[in-house]
Parts: C-alpha cells; sequence; structure tokens
C-alpha cells in the first residue's frame, strides 16, 4: 500500500507517488489491478492514478530505455518506478512540465529525502535532451513496447499484419455495449443513449461502441439489466455457440460471467457456470442477478467432473480457456511485462487437458466452442489441431466471417479465436 493517505483530493504529487507504487508492484510481479486494489474506487485520485499507471506501462518499453540514458548508476525499484511516471506525464502533457517535474521532486522526497536532486537532474536533462534521448532508443523494445520475445512471436505468426496488432494493444480501448435484446433492442437503447446527451454507433446486431468511455453508473438501465459492458470481440461467443431453447448447456470458465449473461439472454436453457476461483465465482451470480438470469453457479475445476458434474451430457459447451490474454493487453497493458515466453506452452498444455476432459461431458450432435483471447497460434489453432489429431469424432466446424477463427485487435475490438468443434 503507499505510504500516505488517500482521499477523494487528489494531487498530481500523491498520484504520482501511488502510480509509481503499483508500477514497482507490477516489476515485482503484481497484476495492475490488485497493486491499485487500496485506492478508493471513484475518487479522483484512483482515476489520476491509473491515468499514470496504465498509461506508463503501454509505453514501457521507450520510458525503460530513456530513463537508461538518463541515470547514472541503479536507483531503487521505488524510485525508479516514479521515474518512469514522471516522464511519462511529461511526454504525455508537456506544457505542465514545471508542475510535472515540481511535483516529483516532493513526491521522491517522500521515498528518499537525498533522491530530491536526483530526480530534479533527471527531468531537467530529459526536456533539454528529449528528441535526442529517444532517438537513441533504436530496440524493438523501446520502438514497439513489447519484450523482444512477443515481438518475434507476433511478427512470425501474422508476417503482414504483426505492426498493426502490436500498435493495437498499445491503444486506449474503447468502451462496448451490449444490449439484452430480452428487455428491448439496440435501436431503442441508442435512443436512451441520446436522451442522456450519450452517443454511440451500432456495430453488430447488439452491440454498441460508445463515442467515449463513461463510468456505469451512467448508463441508462444498466442496473435494471439492460445493458452489459463488453467488448465487441467476446460477443461473438455466444451466438457462434448456438444455443437452443431446453438445451443443457456448461460454461466451463465462466468467470465474470459475461459471456453467460450473453448465453441466456440468447436462449432459455438449462444453464451451469463453472469456475475455479472463489474469488470471482461470486461474480457470475451478481451479473446473472442483474440481468434477471439464474443459472447454476458452481466453483468447480472443469477437468475435475467427480466435485460438480451429475453425469447428464452437456448439448453445449463453451471453454473460454485460461490463455495468455495476449489479445487484450490495451484493457491489461501489464500483462506484457508480467508474462514469460515459457508461459506458452504451460498455458496450452492446460487448455489440451481441458479440451479432453469436457470432450467426455458433450452429447454426441453436441458443439463444444473453443474460446481464448490470445493472437498466440500455438495456444489456438495449434492446440486445437492437436486435440482433432487425438480425438475420434470431433471435427471443426466452418465459422462464416472468421478465417481461421482469428479476430485480431484493432482500434474497435480485442484479439480472441474461436474453434466450433462439433461431436460426430
Amino acid at each position: 500500500m503507499p505510504p500516505f493517505p488517500l482521499s477523494r483530493s487528489a494531487n498530481l504529487e500523491l498520484a504520482l507517488c501511488a502510480a509509481g507504487d503499483a508500477i514497482a508492484q507490477v516489476r515485482a510481479g503484481r497484476s495492475l489491478s490488485d497493486a491499485l486494489s487500496g485506492l478508493e474506487a471513484g475518487s479522483s485520485l484512483r482515476a489520476a492514478v491509473q491515468d499514470l499507471a496504465y498509461g506508463t506501462l503501454r509505453n514501457l518499453g521507450l520510458l525503460d530505455a530513456i530513463l537508461a540514458e538518463l541515470l547514472r548508476k541503479p536507483v531503487k525499484p521505488a524510485l525508479h518506478a516514479l521515474l518512469l511516471a514522471a516522464l511519462y506525464q511529461l511526454r504525455a502533457r508537456p506544457r505542465t512540465s514545471h508542475t510535472t517535474v515540481d511535483q516529483t521532486v516532493r513526491a521522491a522526497s517522500r521515498l528518499e529525502p537525498a533522491a530530491k536532486g536526483l530526480a530534479n537532474a533527471v527531468l531537467r536533462n530529459y526536456l533539454r535532451n528529449a528528441d535526442e534521448l529517444v532517438a537513441r532508443c533504436g530496440s524493438d523494445t523501446a520502438h514497439y513496447s513489447y519484450p523482444q520475445w512477443w515481438i518475434d512471436r507476433v511478427r512470425a505468426a501474422w508476417p503482414q499484419n504483426w505492426e498493426s496488432i502490436l500498435n493495437a494493444g498499445n491503444l486506449h480501448p474503447p468502451m462496448t455495449l451490449r444490449v439484452n435484446r430480452r428487455r428491448l433492442t439496440a435501436e431503442q437503447y441508442l435512443a436512451k443513449l441520446g436522451e442522456r446527451g450519450l452517443a454511440g454507433e451500432l456495430i453488430s446486431e447488439q452491440a454498441i461502441l460508445l463515442e467515449r468511455p463513461v463510468p456505469i453508473e451512467s448508463l441508462p438501465g444498466f442496473a435494471a439489466g439492460e445493458v452489459s459492458v463488453q467488448d465487441a470481440g467476446a460477443q461473438f461467443a455466444a451466438p457462434l455457440l448456438d444455443v437452443r431453447p431446453r438445451m443443457r448447456v456448461l460454461d466451463a470458465c465462466a468467470a465474470p460471467g459475461g459471456k453467460t449473461g450473453h448465453i441466456l439472454e440468447l436462449a432459455d436453457c438449462a444453464l451451469t457456470a463453472l469456475d475455479n476461483d472463489p474469488e470471482r465465482v461470486p461474480r457470475i451470480s451478481d451479473n446473472l442477478a442483474r440481468l434477471g438470469f439464474s443459472a447454476r453457479v458452481a466453483c468447480a475445476d472443469c477437468t475435475s467432473p467427480a466435485g460438480w458434474w451429475d453425469g447428464g451430457l452437456f448439448d453445449r459447451i463453451l471453454l473460454d480457456a485460461p490463455c495468455t490474454a495476449s489479445g487484450v493487453v490495451k484493457r491489461h497493458p501489464d500483462i506484457k511485462w508480467l508474462r514469460r515466453e515459457s508461459d506458452i506452452a504451460a498455458l496450452a498444455a492446460i487448455q489440451s487437458r481441458m479440451l479432453d476432459a469436457l470432450w467426455q461431458q458433450l452429447a454426441p450432435g453436441g458443439k463444444l466452442l473453443y474460446a481464448t483471447c490470445s493472437v498466440f497460434p500455438q495456444e489456438n489453432a495449434q492446440t486445437v489441431e492437436s486435440f482433432l489429431a487425438r480425438s475420434d469424432g470431433a471435427r471443426r466446424l466452418p465459422l462464416a466471417g472468421l478465417e481461421g477463427g482469428q479476430l485480431l485487435p484493432d482500434a474497435r475490438q480485442d484479439g480472441f479465436f474461436y474453434a466450433l468443434l462439433e461431436k460426430k
């Protein structure tokens, strides 16, 4: 926790302190959401800290390279992280450079009284020589702000699109809504947004892309279940699963329940939702309650059916498998720096075990939708091809509009992979 009081009246000094603390925690291996969890929800300080921390991590490759040019010897992790956040602030808001330097010096003195002079010298040196410093940072990691192994993997997998994929991951994420068609049409909801002075664009039958993100409290009908926040790419899952009324359906890795709710919006079915994270499972029930739906919700491992399965086969199974989340880094920029290349093979092994286990619970003629939010083929096409090679009676069905099943990230959506498998 940051060593200072948290209040609704934020200033840049406190925001820099808290952002530096969060960045240092990420670099030590903690997720950014956990690192920010001690900040008061809805406070102006939290908003300022999020802006600094997310922006710094999106641009960390370049900022790290610049700071390496400016420091003559290593400094403690907390001070290093603070200086990274200050450099981001200087680059993002150059007109406030004087204030940024002053407030960073104050923040540095909270960490180490003797660090005031260093912070002042580093930042003023940057302001005097910014263009020259950036020009000296010529590595791929500095240019794209990803680890080199990540860049190499994306370039090898997507030789025609690799730069656009990397660049999309460094954008600010859009806010997309999913209208609950059991309550109203998307066109009716667009009219409601207009009455609130909010603008949006209909990008699919139920998806509305907002002109700019807003707090969920500002969304008309949100608490009443008329609408949910869900990325446009994630909204492919429920329609692809092709659920019909009265089917037995399993959502095997369901938390926090976005896709679960979407399935129930599309069909009145007997749905079981599982997740093995006890802290996230209650969110499934909360989301369903807001939408006005009910399902059997259990905290369980889908690869160990003895603890939760009643023996009845499912007509449809959604496996939204754990993955590197390499397709959603615009929402979670810490992922770029927390993942290791070895994670890909480890996660692919888990994905394969899940597919093998769940296939035994799928009824003949049933369909299983395999989904990830990854752009790495080893977790996607290669995992599916390997499963098909060892599984009699399994075939992959074509998906209209999704060549190869891969949805690449861009300004409007995150990156996802889908494969629909049918049991003959």
